[in-house]
């Protein structure tokens, strides 16, 4: 199909993706423990009818006690390539309700951005790669593998089973990996690196009970003071992270403008950003220690009484090249090296992903950006790197060496995935959308060339 065919395809299909996208945001599909894992199984169906709806051989599919993914098949043309397209149909929970402005499991349209949980991450993925397959239909350029993952939000547990289990069916000479966002509103993106993430606890003990702040204060230390001591040691003075062992990437082509950034923070006025070098740096080629949370007596609750322990969850973002293993190694030992008085320390480990690098190079990627510049109009795309974690990129790698990944996405810096709000630019889903049909067509040019 020509390019002015795809535009008027996507514009007569866009009416019905976008109906089938508010149905899908209408499934509070929550992979966490403690849900109800019944809304992930009706999420995973209602992908598979859209799958079957445009064609594919469609089956829902799973690894062990993980929650249910979907994968549809289209077989190629004779000497075409095939193209995998990944997105998750699982989403965050919401949070505090009292922060949202409508129902985040019922879509509503303002200003041009339709609100709901998973209307940017991820369900506009999934529709992203529908809204391609319903403007070729049966001219589909390329093959086609579609994984629709159902627990990307809570660590893709099963994952790596699930490609193990069915990698001659996920075997493709291109992935999309529709999980990511644009530089701008506007300005189409391609990600190149991504961080890596370790979360652990530490725990600090100084006593075998709760005891009396007056007769004891003053000699005897107490557990949250200890930790809040400890936590202070994981920065210096400029904000940077101090945990010797821990790498960074080097510098960034690009940079964020310092009030575009505040903005999309939500950074109160008179606070100012922390470390050092450029920000993008910092959030995307430094690596970055956040404390999470912390067990301790709340506020309202606490007696005049020192506290006998005290426990903080803390995550680091890894810098694209270090290793989350080393990574953990070298926080436990800071950790038990800075803790004060003497007290016990306990480090226990939680999760970890591994970061990525992706060489952007080559025919395919240069047929992405081909297809994204059609898309936005003539806007170059920009190589941009991600702060957060899609560990499972890595897997891919490893799994399928010999296919170009292309990291794209339906977000932008306004989207507030995660978050209470969550949204989707409809205008920007449009190009999104058209860039993926663009896409298939330049990947199937490409391959012949």
């Amino acid at each position: 199909m020509s390019e002015p065919e795809l535009r008027a395809a996507i514009t007569r299909e866009l009416p019905g993706v976008r109906a089938d996208l508010e149905r899908l945001v209408r499934i509070p599909g929550i992979a966490f423990d403690g849900f109800d894992h019944s809304h992930v199984e009706r999420s995973a169906e209602a992908v598979a009818e859209l799958l079957r709806g445009c064609g594919l051989d469609t089956r829902i599919v799973r690894a062990g006690a993980g929650l249910p993914a979907v994968i549809g098949s289209k077989p190629a043309p004779p000497g075409a390539p095939t193209v995998l397209l990944y997105a998750h149909h699982d989403v965050q929970p919401v949070g505090d309700l009292t922060l949202w402005e409508s129902d985040p499991f019922e879509a509503v349209e303002r200003d041009g951005r339709l609100y709901a949980r998973g209307a940017a991450d991820d369900k506009a993925g999934v529709m992203a790669h529908v809204a391609a397959l319903r403007a070729y239909g049966d001219e589909l350029p390329v093959g086609v593998v579609i994984f629709v993952e159902g627990e990307e939000e809570f660590g893709s547990a099963s994952l790596e089973q699930l490609l193990a289990d069915h990698r001659d069916a996920l075997a493709a000479d291109v992935i999309v990996i529709a999980d990511s966002g644009n530089w701008d509103i506007g300005v189409p993106a391609l990600t190149t690196s991504l961080r890596g993430i370790v979360n652990m606890f530490v725990e600090v003990r100084t006593a075998g009970h709760a005891i009396h702040s007056g007769m004891f204060g003053g000699a005897v230390p107490d557990s949250l003071t200890v930790l809040a001591k400890l936590l202070a040691t994981l920065h210096d003075d400029a904000g940077d992270v101090a945990v010797d062992g821990l790498t960074s990437a080097g510098p960034t082509p690009v940079d964020y403008p310092e009030e575009r950034l505040r903005a999309e923070a939500g950074l109160l006025d008179g606070v100012s950003f922390v470390g050092t070098g450029r920000l993008t740096e910092r959030i995307w080629h430094k690596p970055a220690v956040s404390v999470l949370g912390i067990d301790a007596p709340r506020t309202s609750e606490a007696p005049n009484a020192l506290v006998p322990s005290a426990k903080a969850k803390i995550s680091i973002r890894l810098a694209p090249g270090d290793d989350p293993k080393s990574a953990y190694t070298a926080m436990k030992a800071h950790l038990e090296k800075h803790v004060s008085w003497g007290a016990q320390v306990e480090v226990s480990f939680e999760h970890d992903g591994a970061p990525c690098v992706i060489d952007a190079s080559g025919p395919m990627f240069d047929a992405a950006r081909s297809a994204f510049r059609t898309a936005w109009d003539g806007v170059d795309p920009v190589d941009i790197g991600v702060g957060g974690s899609i560990p499972f990129i890595a897997t891919f790698q490893e799994m399928f060496p010999g296919a170009a990944i292309l990291v794209t996405g339906v977000e932008d810096p306004h989207a507030q995935a995660h978050g209470p709000n969550e949204s989707l630019h409809l205008g920007e889903f449009a190009r999104v959308c058209l860039a993926e049909a663009l896409l298939l067509s330049n990947v199937a040019s490409a391959a012949k060339a």
